[in-house]
């Protein structure tokens, strides 16, 4: 084989192995944002389980929870042979996700959920778009008011009138969250606000946990332009576009630590990308056909 044959071979497999490394940045950077961790909540105390009937238990249970996870969006089981194995878990999607985007979410848990937290005897694992949680027969329950988990955006828009649009989305959400039955989410005056309250809570008490956890938010996160509050038993999410809430399904929690950011700035981002990316590699094939076509000229000249 000629040299020229070579160059012009190693330039195709270089240009090939660049589209290629660009296509998995690109799938990659394409991932659901409904499956990003938010937090995770582990017991100190491990199983003691010398026999294998708690992880028994926990196999059947977290399979359980993944097969519900196409049909449902909340689902609460309990699995164990005996009264010291029992364990109950259920698992809850956002109630704007698909089944299939369910599916998506909750599948990854009961693997996270080892990672995270090993075999405890309780854990909690919370990712974007859903969440799961178990214990053991016994375990110390908390208030469905606890706050678990708050996240505040890094942008303070005091001074510009966002504190009065925030509450009163706050106010149309605390509403609609009991009339859609434990979910809610709309946008007010650049405001995108959700709520949702754990599956089997009460139109009165979610209501009543909603309106605690925004009170929180007022505290916690005062001007900033977006937040969450993880209670036991419910949680809320904001955001403020000064430019307009972007159109299309959104949610507070896939950029909560920027303001003014929306899918379409990502969208924007992957198509530079490939752009640029595309740019590069027709550059590169045509340095190379130069070089080629100069080395076969050289070549020639000699003879």
């Amino acid at each position: 084989m000629s040299l020229s044959l070579k160059l012009s071979s190693l330039c195709i497999i270089i240009i090939l192995s660049m589209a290629l490394f660009s296509d998995l940045k690109l799938a990659e950077s394409a991932s659901p944002d409904y499956t990003n961790l938010i937090y995770k909540g582990c017991a100190r105390q491990q199983f003691s389980d010398p026999s294998g009937l708690y992880s028994q238990a926990l196999s059947a249970m977290y399979g359980s929870l993944v097969t519900q996870s196409t049909k449902t969006k909340f689902y609460k089981t309990t699995t164990g042979t005996t009264s010291q194995t029992t364990i109950t878990g259920l698992f809850q999607c956002r109630g704007d996700l698909s089944n299939n985007d369910c599916y998506s979410c909750v599948s990854r848990l009961p693997v996270l959920s080892g990672k995270l937290c090993g075999k405890t005897i309780a854990a909690r694992v919370q990712l974007s778009g859903c969440y799961l949680l178990y214990e053991i027969a016994g375990f110390a329950q908390i208030s469905g008011m606890e706050m678990l988990f708050k996240t505040c955006g890094k942008n303070n828009v005091a001074g510009t009138g966002f504190e009065e649009r925030r509450d009163t989305a706050f106010g149309v959400m605390q509403n609609g969250v009991v009339s859609g039955h434990g979910f809610y989410a709309t946008t007010y005056e650049s405001v995108y606000v959700l709520g949702q309250c754990e599956g089997d809570v009460g139109d009165s008490d979610c209501s009543g946990c909603i309106k605690n956890a925004l009170e929180k938010a007022q505290v916690e996160c005062g001007s900033s332009s977006s937040g969450q509050i993880y209670l036991h038993k419910c949680f809320i999410g904001y955001k403020y576009y000064p430019n307009g809430v972007p159109k299309g399904p959104s949610s507070p929690s896939s950029s909560s630590g920027s303001s003014g950011s929306s899918s379409s700035s990502g969208t924007t981002g992957k198509t530079v990308a490939i752009i640029v990316g595309g740019t590069a590699g027709l550059g590169f094939l045509i340095i190379c056909l130069l070089f080629v076509k100069n080395l076969m000229k050289k070549k020639y000249d000699d003879y």
